[in-house]
């Protein structure tokens, strides 16, 4: 009898080990998952959000639309200490643009896609940034299709939920 006392605490021990090692197992698979994506910046951060300089260029009392064909695509960085972003060079006509369209993390994940010789027509607001003059894309439109990078009043559509804090 005491054998099989002495058996199922061994056994009992086993299970909580194993409950252990599978709970630490799954833990650091998630780190793991975690770790491999790309950092994104903390919400409202990386130059992208509502509180940083780059967000306050954008004036949407001085919006504009131009529109042309998209000469190439690139990433940007348009101030020090910002995460990549998307750009486009965009030929009018009458000059070629230099387009920001938003952090790369949120442009990739779009299903509009553009690509050099898209025609496109782009709103946005035209800033200068480092000396050099940029246009910062409110929505670009191609082929009916609609990319809204931001609202009228200039509210980036990747800040998420953070407006409501704003708004308080």
């Amino acid at each position: 009898r005491g054998y099989r006392w002495v058996g199922n605490l061994k056994e009992e021990l086993v299970m909580k080990k194993l409950k252990v090692i599978s709970f630490v197992v799954v833990l650091l698979t998630v780190a793991a998952m975690a770790a491999a994506q790309p950092w994104q910046g903390w919400k409202g951060s990386g130059g992208w959000g509502l509180g940083g300089g780059y967000n306050r260029m954008y004036d949407p009392s001085k919006a504009e639309t131009v529109s042309g064909e998209v000469a190439s695509v690139e990433q940007i960085t348009p101030m020090r200490k910002m995460g990549t972003g998307i750009g486009l060079k965009l030929n009018t006509g009458k000059e070629t643009l230099l387009v920001h369209l938003g952090p790369q993390w949120y442009i990739e994940r779009q299903d509009m896609k553009i690509k050099a010789g898209d025609k496109v027509e782009v709103k946005g607001v035209k800033a200068v940034r480092m000396g050099r003059d940029v246009f910062i894309a409110a929505e670009v439109k191609k082929d009916g299709e609609i990319l809204k990078l931001r609202d009228d009043a200039g509210f980036p559509a990747w800040a998420g939920c953070s407006r409501l804090r704003q708004d308080k």
